[in-house]
């Protein structure tokens, strides 16, 4: 069987500019992310706010390659890029001063990647 890769449109696309982005500025970071979203559905990443909490300190930038959730608290201000959040996730980042931005955001703000933790 031939693999095709995610049907999700916005998904491909994002996919296909992280690729070309890591191989543009150099960055290894950007294409990582884009193999872990190349995953299929069943394994593909979903994060909680408590394990973000857990692993990273105030004004730290992060991107999940998949989707955040809203169990736990996050009592610091963080930037979170990913793919999608939950409507509870949303609501607990702001709460915390902090920013939830799509993943193609980051890319286009830090093109090199440096200073950026991969949480899977």
């Amino acid at each position: 069987m031939r693999r095709t890769g995610p049907t999700n449109y916005v998904l491909r696309k994002t996919i296909r500019l992280l690729l070309k982005s890591a191989k543009m500025h150099k960055a290894k970071i950007w294409r990582y992310v884009a193999e872990l979203l190349e995953r299929p559905a069943r394994r593909r990443i979903v994060v909680n706010l408590y394990k973000i909490n857990k692993y990273t300190k105030d004004g730290d930038v992060v991107v999940v390659p998949g989707k955040v959730l809203g169990i736990g608290k996050l009592d610091h201000r963080v930037t979170i890029a990913a793919v999608a959040f939950s409507k509870q996730a949303l609501e607990k980042i702001i709460a915390a001063n902090g920013r939830a931005i799509h993943i193609l955001e980051l890319v286009n703000e830090n093109p090199k990647g440096s200073g950026v933790k991969v949480i899977i």
